[in-house]
């Protein structure tokens, strides 16, 4: 899959989303993917040690648990991409239980040269993995990646951490066809997903009592003050979580405290803020287990085994090619 093309306007990818993004009407946004700047990787690696942030190790719960059985359930010889790997601490169990078995060749995905680095140097020291990193997007990564594979080796594409979430419901069934579309019968894709909890469990994790998750949205407006010489004045924003109980998500948001005009040169912007106005920066969407199932099918794979923490309510699927 190619990449869409760059406006001639533009330096780069970022640029072009932070003028479109804050030039929307009447809610400006901003892509979560450029959240995962080198400081904002090594935030989130924070938020996942949170004690209100539950995600990370709810998965790595059931990884520990069932890295054996994923395993067992992708017969064959075997490749392993990632989509977002970040630091690849969670991989380590899937690697370790797949090459007990035979030598495998992994493939971390990551928009951010950061987090391919951290999960280089995490999971460098496991026996008989052969480690290829992809700077691309997920969809431009995979490509490369089922392309380039040998006849009769089977992919293993995880997509861990939820991150599912960050795409609405129609989008997320669009993403996973995609997906779909690079692989051969026989595949797989590793889902997972957050399930819907209560309200006050789902917005203490997107908003700490010490503040790492709102320095991690900040850090938004900070990398376009760094990268494309913004003058975003920091303290005049504030990040906010509310739960979206139509959509059943968590959005992350940055409220202006005051009404105010900023100037982004990099992106050729001048945008005014009013009192109370919001940028969107990530939705994280809730799921009930049953409805993986379902989504899977619609975009061509079979739910094949599921596995759950309750402890924190978390699912992981296993979703085969058709």
């Amino acid at each position: 899959m190619t990449q869409p093309a760059l406006s001639p306007r533009f330096s780069n990818a970022f640029a072009e989303a932070v003028y479109v993004g804050l030039s929307k009407r009447p809610q400006k946004e901003l892509p979560s993917m450029y959240l995962y700047d080198e400081v904002g990787s090594a935030l989130f690696e924070v938020i996942t040690a949170l004690p209100e942030y539950g995600v990370t190790r709810a998965e790595e719960r059931v990884l520990k648990a069932h890295a054996a059985d994923i395993v067992a359930a992708m017969p064959g010889d075997i490749q392993v991409a990632e989509l977002g790997s970040g630091s690849g601490r969670k991989t380590r169990l899937i690697l370790e239980a797949l090459c007990k078995k035979q030598p495998t060749a992994y493939h971390p995905i990551e928009i951010s040269r950061t987090a391919l680095q951290l999960c280089r140097r995490e999971l460098s020291d496991i026996e008989r993995v052969s480690i290829v990193g992809h700077e691309r997007d997920y969809l431009a990564g995979l490509s490369e990646v089922s392309a380039k594979r040998k006849d009769g080796e089977r992919l293993l594409v995880l997509f861990l951490g939820s991150t599912i979430g960050n795409f609405a419901r129609l989008a997320a069934t669009k993403f996973l066809r995609s997906i779909r579309g690079m692989l051969q019968p026989g595949d797989a894709l590793l889902l997972g997903t957050d399930l819907i909890k209560p309200l006050p469990v789902l917005v203490a994790a997107y908003d700490d009592p010490i503040g790492v998750t709102a320095a991690f949205n900040l850090n938004m407006l900070a990398r376009i003050n760094r990268e494309l010489s913004g003058d975003f004045p920091l303290d005049a924003f504030e990040h906010v979580a509310r739960f979206n109980p139509d959509a059943r998500s968590i959005e992350m948001h940055l409220r202006a405290k005051r009404a105010l005009s900023v100037r982004v040169r990099g992106a050729d912007l001048h945008v005014e803020f009013r009192e109370g106005e919001t940028i969107w920066t990530e939705s994280s969407h809730k799921y009930a287990a049953d409805e993986v199932a379902p989504i899977a099918a619609d975009a061509g794979f079979e739910c094949t085994h599921q596995w759950r923490d309750e402890q924190w309510q978390f699912a992981e699927s296993l979703l085969v090619a058709k």
